[in-house]
């Protein structure tokens, strides 16, 4: 069972946020325990004295040893605690260090006071230092319970329909869709039409399309961590031409990246009938579908994804070229755009595609980082377009 304990000069501010909500579910259903420690039963002297002086002037600061006492109160024998201290000077707290504490048996949250903690106590114990944004509060525990609220949701349970969890903002890497109730209409306002519906595919298209909307224009620092797939009407191709030195086991390996990133198809150009035929009775049928032509393969993907209004391919190079993007404009314009995307990987000798048949080409610019292998070039568009942060 997962396990909080929470170190503070103030306990009783714990008590209703142990008992109500999620939390206190969650703690009554035996899904995680959380112990409030009360820092001022460690305190030196008659009056449990638990801070003093700043060195070298300035206001009081808590001290090392009833903090330490305190935290060795909390321990079990065997057990590796991960000591966390909500400050200013501490990493934003995100989703992906969420996660991780989610994974942690036990999470210990030291909440500072007044001018914060002794210096040496940080040094040789705290593992993470965590804010919750650029403010400064009286002590450090509403942080504490933001982040007990934030980890505890993640646990196995303790949210009762676990896909609400998947969907949202920051899960995916995408803010949240907008929600509406009941009445549908209110003040003049009304319930977009499509979630009246009742088709639950063009709801799922609607939301995922507010979803990149919100992202790209109140959040568009969220880019690079976000994953397209999902939130376009269409699938992912790639491709490149076929050359004796790629090996058939190392195309095998390059289409299991693109399964494993949920990427629709592997198309391989080889213009050779004979050769097709040849690496047809190596490979077999799978997620690699072999081409004659690039013209070809397009043809093929328009074919095949009927459905979507948008088609686009993504020019992958090793030098620069005419009106090359940054791999970061793309993957907005992919968001914008929607449908189909294409990633083919050029050779310096091919040459670019000019728009036509409703497709948009854009070159991107070499990814920074120095020459990559071409594996390692494949891995890399793969994982900034359709990893999931």
């Amino acid at each position: 069972m997962a396990r909080f304990t929470v170190v503070t000069a103030f306990p009783e501010l714990f008590s209703g946020f142990l008992s109500a909500g999620v939390v206190g579910k969650g703690v009554k259903a035996g899904f995680f325990g959380i112990d409030v420690v009360d820092l001022r039963s460690f305190g030196k002297g008659a009056y449990r004295q638990i801070d003093d002086y700043a060195f070298g002037s300035g206001g009081m600061v808590l001290m090392a040893e009833p903090v330490e006492e305190a935290l060795n109160s909390a321990k079990t024998d065997g057990e590796k605690m991960f000591v966390v201290y909500p400050t200013p000077q501490g990493t934003l707290l995100t989703q992906e260090i969420v996660e991780s504490l989610s994974h942690q048996p036990h999470v210990v949250i030291v909440c500072g006071r007044y001018e914060g903690l002794d210096e040496r106590f940080i040094e040789r114990t705290v593992d993470l230092e965590v804010t919750i944004g650029d403010c400064v509060l009286t002590g450090g525990e509403i942080p504490a319970m933001a982040i007990i609220d934030a980890v505890a949701r993640l646990i196995p349970g303790v949210v009762g329909k676990e896909e609400a969890v998947a969907e949202d903002s920051f899960y995916r890497g995408m803010l949240d869709h907008p929600h509406y109730t009941r009445p549908s209409s209110w003040k003049g306002m009304d319930v977009p039409g499509v979630l009246l519906s009742g088709n639950s595919a063009d709801i799922l298209d609607w939301r995922r399309k507010q979803a990149v909307e919100r992202t790209l224009f109140r959040r568009p620092d969220l880019l690079p961590r976000s994953g397209l797939r999902g939130y376009t009407r269409g699938g992912f191709y790639l491709t490149f031409e076929y050359e004796h030195g790629h090996g058939a086991e190392r195309v095998i390996e390059l289409a299991g990246l693109c399964e494993s990133y949920g990427a629709a198809r592997l198309l391989l150009i080889v213009k050779s009938p004979d050769g097709r035929e040849a690496l047809r009775q190596i490979l077999g049928s799978g997620r690699i579908k072999l081409m004659p032509s690039i013209d070809r393969a397009l043809s093929w993907v328009k074919e095949k994804e009927k459905a979507a209004k948008r088609h686009t391919v993504v020019e992958v190079c090793d030098e620069a070229r005419e009106g090359g993007r940054h791999w970061l404009e793309i993957k907005r314009l992919i968001l914008e755009n929607g449908g189909v995307v294409v990633f083919r990987f050029l050779r310096k000798e091919d040459s670019a595609l000019e728009e036509s048949a409703g497709w948009l080409v854009w070159p991107m610019l070499p990814l920074e980082g120095g020459k990559l292998s071409f594996s390692g070039k494949f891995a890399a568009v793969l994982d900034r377009f359709l990893g999931s942060r």
